[in-house]
């Protein structure tokens, strides 16, 4: 039998990046963290931790976080219900661990965050990742849910369709006026016009130009990894970007962006992957996903 508070201890080294941080966390020595750690991995006879900075599970590690992970949260649930019974009105604490994508952070995934925090008074731990990367905290265990571009579901994991997000390749008039002076986004011209790329991990706007052309173009490059700062920047002219719609649309709106090829978007396939975890929680907040993404996504 595998301890629980050596797992929970686990756990919160990985989360928390350091023995220190856990020690903190636990209200406990670092020594004892270490301990505890130590005697999981001799029950289990495996290293479990990789201890750098961040520490992060190795491969034998992650399917017991996966478990400290659900023994918690199905733990928190069952205390929740017998202090309701005994009390008649506590609500829930039940703290919810997912990774989304910065677009969706952006734009439709709060809402369902607010919808289901305000039934059930659920508070959450939400992680920023590119959705063609999301899985893998899924995957090691780190968080039980994800808003991803794939839809093959991870070892345990269920993986429902939201819908698909739309962008718009979008550049300031200016912009326009410059690299595309008779209207026209020739191949020629997008390999010299500079783009904007969230981050490095961030190929859509390759994968557009790839689709548009029918060839691997490398245009002049600026990385802004944040959607408000993003935006910003194809507005202030400093390159074409693909925005998505619920925001494309107030500034094709007012005329401060345009559509640089007006007849040729991008719609990402998003998916749902969960714990295959019988949770009220989880349940409560996979139901205010599925229908916010049916309002906001194609």
């Amino acid at each position: 039998m595998l301890d629980t508070t050596q797992l929970r201890t686990f756990a919160a080294v990985v989360a928390e990046g350091s023995f220190d941080a856990a020690a903190r966390l636990l209200h406990v020595t670092p020594s004892a963290v270490s301990q505890r750690v130590k005697a999981l991995e001799e029950a289990v006879g495996q290293v479990l931790v990789r201890r750098h900075r961040p520490c992060r599970p190795t491969d034998a590690g992650k399917p017991l976080l996966r478990l400290a992970g659900q023994f918690a949260l199905l733990e928190r649930e069952a205390l929740s219900e017998a202090q309701q019974g005994m009390s008649g009105g506590g609500r829930g604490r039940s703290r919810l661990a997912a990774v989304v994508n910065a677009d969706s952070l952006a734009t439709w995934f709060p809402t369902a965050l607010a919808r289901v925090s305000n039934q059930l008074g659920l508070f959450f731990d939400i992680r920023q990742d590119d959705e063609e990367h999301t899985v893998e905290l899924l995957r090691d265990g780190s968080v039980m849910a994800a808003v991803t571009a794939l839809r093959e579901p991870v070892q345990g994991c269920r993986a429902q369709r939201l819908g698909a997000m739309r962008y718009h390749p979008l550049g300031a008039p200016a912009l326009v006026d410059r690299w595309f002076p008779d209207g026209i986004a020739t191949a020629e011209a997008l390999a010299a016009t500079p783009v904007i790329v969230f981050d490095r991990k961030d190929q859509t706007q390759h994968r557009f130009l790839r689709s548009v052309t029918g060839r691997d173009l490398e245009p002049p490059v600026h990385y802004v990894p944040s959607v408000p700062a993003f935006v910003e920047a194809i507005r202030q002219g400093l390159g074409w970007g693909l925005v998505p719609e619920q925001i494309a649309a107030a500034h094709l709106t007012r005329g401060t962006c345009l559509d640089i090829i007006p007849d040729r978007q991008v719609d990402v396939p998003l998916y749902w992957q969960h714990w295959r975890l019988e949770s009220n929680a989880l349940n409560a907040l996979t139901s205010a996903v599925q229908a916010v993404a049916a309002e906001a996504l194609r």
